[in-house]
C-alpha cells in the first residue's frame, strides 16, 4: 500500500480532530486510511546511582523491580494503544470510511514515519501530542521534527475538525509554492471548495504575473479560485485575510529556503502553525 492517508494518533485531545480530518481526506482523495500509534518504550527516568549507602544485593533487587515496572508500563502502553486504534477505526467507519487500517509500532514517532514515508500520500497529525505543553501558542516538538524530516504533505489539525468550505494558499512564487499550486490542481482534495491564492507584498508586475499563473493553473483544473496581493507583515496580513474571507483551511510551503530546512521550519510557517486555529496543509 503506497498511496494512503496515514493518521498519527496518541492520547492527546487532538486525536479526535486527527481522526475526523483523516477520514475526510481519505474520502476526498479516494485513498485508503491507516491509523498509526507509536509506543515509545525508551526509559523516561534515567537510572540513578544506587551505589554507596545500600548494599549490592539491595541494589540488584531494586534494579530488578525497576525492570519489572518498565515491563509493566510497556504492556499498559501497548494495550492503551490498541484501544485508541480501535476507537479511531470505529470513528472513521462512522464517518464513512470503508475498512480503515491500524498499525502499532514501537520506537519514536519521527523514526517510524521516516521508515514508512514511502507508503504515505498524506500524513495527518495533531498540533501537539499528549506530552506537549497545553499552551495554545506552543507547537509540539514531534510535529516540528516530523515536518523537518518527512518529504510528504502534512495536514496539521487542531483539536476539532470540520470539512473546509474555503481554503487559502499562501503563495510567494517560490518553487515550493508553485509546486503546491500544481499539486492542488491535480488533487481531488479540494474539489468543489473555493481556493484563495494570496501573495503578501507590493502590487508589482512580477507579483501580478505570478498570481495570474496560479489562478489560471487552478481554474484550468476546474477549481473555483480567486486571488489577492496584500501589503503588510506576512503573518498578520495572512491572519487578517483568513478572518475577512472565512478561511477554514490554510495551505503553506513548509520551508522558505532549502538550505535551512534541516535546522528549523521557516519562521513564517512556524508562526502560523503556532497560532493556527484551523487546519494547515504543509506542502513539501
Amino acid at each position: 500500500m503506497t498511496d494512503q492517508v496515514m493518521a498519527a494518533i496518541d492520547g492527546s485531545k487532538y486525536s479526535q480532530g486527527v481522526c475526523d480530518a483523516a477520514a475526510w481526506a481519505s474520502l476526498a482523495l479516494g485513498a485508503p486510511l491507516t491509523f498509526l500509534h507509536v509506543v515509545d518504550n525508551h526509559p523516561q527516568i534515567a537510572e540513578a546511582d544506587l551505589s554507596g549507602h545500600i548494599g549490592l544485593g539491595a541494589r540488584e533487587h531494586l534494579l530488578e523491580e525497576l525492570a519489572h515496572l518498565d515491563e509493566q508500563r510497556a504492556k499498559v502502553a501497548q494495550e492503551q494503544g490498541r484501544l485508541m486504534l480501535k476507537a479511531a477505526r470505529e470513528r472513521a467507519i462512522e464517518d464513512g470510511v470503508t475498512e480503515p487500517g491500524t498499525r502499532q509500532r514501537n520506537g519514536t514517532l519521527v523514526e517510524t514515519l521516516e521508515e514508512l514515508q514511502e507508503e504515505i500520500r498524506l500524513l495527518v497529525m495533531g498540533k501537539r501530542g499528549e506530552s506537549a505543553h497545553q499552551d495554545s501558542s506552543h507547537l509540539g516538538s514531534n510535529l516540528e521534527r516530523v515536518v523537518r524530516t518527512l518529504h510528504r504533505p502534512i495536514l496539521m489539525v487542531p483539536d476539532t475538525f470540520k470539512a473546509p468550505e474555503a481554503v487559502m494558499l499562501a503563495f510567494d512564487g517560490s518553487k515550493t509554492t508553485r509546486k503546491g499550486v500544481e499539486m492542488l490542481a491535480k488533487s481531488p482534495l479540494f474539489a468543489g471548495i473555493p481556493v484563495h491564492v494570496v501573495i503578501i507584498g507590493a502590487e508589482t508586475g512580477d507579483n501580478r504575473s505570478q498570481l495570474d499563473w496560479a489562478l489560471k493553473t487552478l481554474r484550468d483544473a476546474g477549481i473555483d479560485a480567486e486571488g489577492a496581493i496584500r501589503a503588510g507583515e506576512v503573518e498578520a496580513t495572512l491572519r487578517a485575510y483568513k478572518e475577512e474571507k472565512g478561511i477554514d483551511l490554510l495551505v503553506m510551503g513548509a520551508y522558505g529556503h532549502s538550505r535551512i530546512r534541516h535546522l528549523l521550519v521557516g519562521s513564517t510557517t512556524t508562526g502560523m502553525l503556532r497560532k493556527a486555529s484551523v487546519p494547515v496543509l504543509l506542502l513539501r
